[in-house]
């Protein structure tokens, strides 16, 4: 089985930052795309950045210049740094990546269970 664990949430003033990290686990032959998306109370579930395995990245509109998404290959990690939060982005972060298990098996997507952050004035 593959697991993907967060860490990294919490509780921080507007301004500050967070570094949240996802590390994928278990039966991986290969890793596609990973991503982080998040989920306001009341709100669907939106993508917030992505990164490829080549290490293309893209960002929602309301994170560019201010969220940056990295990815460590060899530890199969990837990680959201989050500069000068806002209360906007108070949400529960979800870690996302397509992970094969098999080199002939079809890749598929995989959740984490979701890191809290939230930001305060």
């Amino acid at each position: 089985q593959v697991q993907l664990v967060e860490s990294g949430g919490g509780l921080v003033q507007a301004g500050g930052s967070l570094r949240l990290s996802c590390a994928a686990s278990g039966i991986i032959f290969s890793i596609n795309a990973m991503g982080w998306y998040r989920q306001a109370p009341g709100k669907q579930r939106e993508l917030v950045a992505r990164i490829t395995s080549g290490g293309h990245t893209n960002y929602a509109d309301s994170v560019k210049g201010r969220f940056t998404i990295s990815r460590d290959n060899a530890k199969n990690t990837v990680y959201l740094q989050m500069d000068s939060l806002k209360r906007e982005d108070t949400a529960v972060y979800y870690c996302n990546a397509d992970i094969s298990i098999s080199s002939y098996s079809p890749s598929r997507d995989y959740w984490g269970q979701g890191t809290q952050v939230t930001v305060s004035s």
